[in-house]
């Protein structure tokens, strides 16, 4: 697993190649097997291949969004809160086991966060996500992540770069 952690990265940029059936199904099938709190599973998962409603969720928030620009397969996780008060754990454990999936596939990934961002000065970037793809009153929205195959390929992160300051011992 190590190994596998080191090579993975975010990614930006992608080809235009799409990604194949097979493989999203994998991709369902790793955010399904996901861990969640008391296994109660709050989650939705909405796999969203359409290039234009991708270009409209590139638009959610002002910044941190590129990705999208070339992403052939964008997954958005969203929870009902009145289900499970740990909605943005669970949805963050999804999202991370989708990018480790994605990256054991051949595939790049990358995240960008919606919970607490802003659309515009009066709406939030859940409440645009939410309007846009239908998602119920009762749902937050988390994040989406961005699927495809990178652009360019990267190398992970040199061990030298890792912080280990941040790391303590026993206490802080």
């Amino acid at each position: 697993m190590i190994e596998f952690l080191r090579t993975r990265r975010s990614v930006r940029k992608y080809t235009e190649q799409p990604v194949e059936a097979d493989k999203i199904e994998i991709l369902k099938e790793a955010v399904l097997r996901s861990p969640s709190s008391k296994g109660i599973n709050p989650w939705q998962f909405i796999f969203i291949d359409e290039k234009e409603t991708i270009q409209k969720l590139k638009v959610a928030k002002n910044s941190g969004t590129g990705p999208l620009e070339t992403a052939p397969l964008a997954v958005v996780f969203c929870a009902d809160e009145t289900v499970n008060d740990a909605w943005v754990e669970d949805c963050s454990i999804a999202a991370i086991i989708l990018q480790l999936t994605a990256h054991s596939l051949g595939l790049g990934s990358c995240w960008i966060h919606f919970h607490y961002r802003m659309y515009s000065e009066t709406v939030t970037s859940e409440q645009y996500v939410r309007e846009l793809l239908g998602i119920p009153e009762n749902y937050r929205v988390l994040c989406t992540v961005t699927v495809g195959y990178p652009a360019k390929e990267s190398k992970g992160r040199p061990f030298e770069s890792l912080q280990f300051e941040k790391i303590k011992k026993n206490r802080f």
